[in-house]
């Protein structure tokens, strides 16, 4: 390991530690704001979290968490605004399932949310939260992976600089010639959406609702790393 590496552990461990010293009442803060202000507090979480996970997969391809052009502030912008997104998707999604699958029962759709938004996990639960999973991770992922995708490739075409973020995307030319369809179909959306996300965010819709966004954020650092590994690392 080297210096850089160290000094982002560190930079974690000060960010993590109000968590755990109940004296600070921050664990309690975290809470109620992201109670108070779902969608401001997922900006910032996936601002956050996920950029770090695409700054883990820079290290291990090229050895660096930054490197000129890449865009860190960029990069958080569009996590932030996707962030929201999918905090909105999984608000459509948990309600909209249970409608869903009762309509296909034939039963009354507030059985399956009362057996959804239960406390105790139970099998029920476990299943109706599969199926958010899988229709969330159907729907709305793939236009959302092929979305970061291009916006992706317009931050590294501009220099990595705010200012190019808000230059208009060419997405004919990127769609048509930029885009690697045969990693972004065959292994982002066909393998890893049924592969790890469906049971990732299985997990995600069992937990609390306040922990539910942070979670997913979560899963961006590891997404991240799956990424750089599948395509192999330079140093």
């Amino acid at each position: 390991m080297k210096k850089q590496d160290w000094i982002l552990i560190l930079c974690i461990a000060v960010v993590l530690a109000p968590f755990f010293i109940p004296a600070t009442g921050f664990f309690d803060w975290f809470n109620s704001t992201t109670s108070n202000h779902p969608y401001i507090m997922a900006f910032f979480k996936f601002a956050i979290l996920a950029t770090l996970g695409e700054m883990l997969a820079l290290r291990i391809r090229e050895g660096v968490y930054n490197k000129p052009g890449f865009g860190i502030v960029p990069r958080m912008m569009v996590w932030g605004f996707l962030g929201m997104c999918i905090a909105m998707a999984m608000v459509i999604f948990k309600s909209g399932t249970p409608v869903f699958l009762a309509s296909v029962a034939g039963c009354d759709p507030q059985v399956l949310k009362d057996v959804f938004t239960a406390p105790e996990l139970t099998w029920g639960k476990l299943g109706i939260a599969f199926a958010v999973s899988v229709l969330m991770n159907s729907i709305f992922a793939p236009v959302m992976m092929t979305f970061h995708k291009c916006t992706d490739i317009h931050i590294l075409d501009n220099g990595g600089t705010v200012r190019g973020l808000l230059r208009p995307m060419k997405m004919r030319e990127i769609f048509a010639t930029k885009v690697n369809w045969d990693v972004q179909w065959n292994f982002v959306i066909k393998k890893t959406i049924p592969l790890f996300w469906f049971p990732a965010h299985t997990i995600t819709f069992i937990l609390p609702p306040t922990f539910q966004v942070l979670f997913a954020a979560l899963l961006g650092v590891a997404l991240g790393l799956i990424l750089a590994l599948a395509g192999g690392s330079k140093k």
